[in-house]
């Protein structure tokens, strides 16, 4: 199949299968009732707008769980950039097959569609500094293999995973620290590191002396939440040679720049995956 993506995965695939089974249940009764099963015709799903293309692969993999019949040429893969109008794939075998699966496959691909294509504007937005555009957690529940995945055809990175790919010291675990100095970022860093030595170590820090305290602990990663441009500049200084730095904290697009001109390694960005707007999607007979 091609421009399979995240669909490598198993978990991806039983995504799908679930998705599917959410809107058909016991069966397409309009289809059904309407539509020969036995004709076949052919589709277009196109665009209707300009979008970087996500989620070809996981359109695909819903109209042949449906109907592994159906024969898919993809016209515009993952990371390719689409103007509207443009068909990212077409379909040929039963109609019947191709209604029922049509929404499914629409609901990913418009999503990570939108997901790929802001992450490309935050992308160009930063160019001119090489700074990485991350994502975060803030993700739908179950979709995160689908969103993350997303971002890297936008050409972001993703950050970590999950809870256990990385450290990461937030207020929120300092202040629950058990017999730890919650000023004293230096001494959790070392109990981080003690218990998980295998992963990088990443502390979130809003203030010039929180990042003098953590660099003591040697992290690999130093998050600057929520810090104007200009203490943003100094904290950057501060740790040039010594730990990587992340801006975090509400960045816009309209910001973006202003923010990688300070000189932060990586900006990380939950409206990535929480806010991007679905892209317009449709899927069309083609006549021809």
């Amino acid at each position: 199949m091609e421009g399979d993506g995240v669909m490598g995965d198993p978990r991806a695939v039983a995504v799908v299968r679930a998705a599917l089974e959410e809107d058909i249940d016991t069966g397409d009764a309009t289809t059904r009732a309407l539509v020969d099963p036995q004709i076949e015709a052919t589709a277009v799903l196109l665009t209707r707008e300009p979008c970087r293309v996500a989620g070809v692969g996981v359109g695909q993999t819903a109209f042949l769980c449906v109907d592994a019949s159906l024969r898919i040429e993809t016209l515009r893969p993952d990371g390719h950039a689409a103007a509207a109008g443009d068909v990212l794939m077409t379909l040929r075998g039963r109609a019947a097959s191709i209604l029922t699966a049509e929404r499914t496959a629409l609901n990913f691909m418009q999503r990570l569609c939108g997901i790929a294509t802001l992450t490309a504007r935050f992308v160009e937005a930063v160019k001119p500094y090489g700074t990485l555009i991350l994502d975060t957690r803030k993700t739908t529940p179950n979709l995160r293999l689908f969103e993350k995945y997303a971002v890297t055809c936008g050409g972001g990175v993703n950050h970590r995973f999950g809870l256990y790919d990385r450290v990461l010291i937030k207020d929120n675990h300092r202040r629950l620290w058990l017999g730890g100095d919650p000023d004293r970022l230096d001494l959790a860093v070392a109990a981080a590191r003690k218990a998980y030595p295998a992963l990088a170590v990443e502390v979130e820090v809003e203030s010039e002396a929180e990042c003098v305290s953590a660099l003591r602990g040697k992290p690999e990663w130093i998050m600057l939440d929520n810090m104007d441009c200009g203490l943003m500049r100094t904290c950057v200084a501060l740790c040039r040679g010594k730990a990587k730095t992340e801006a975090s904290g509400g960045i816009t697009l309209d910001r973006a720049r202003e923010v990688a001109a300070t000189g932060v390694d990586a900006i990380s960005l939950g409206c990535l995956t929480h806010s991007a707007p679905a892209v317009d999607l449709s899927l069309e007979w083609s006549w021809d």
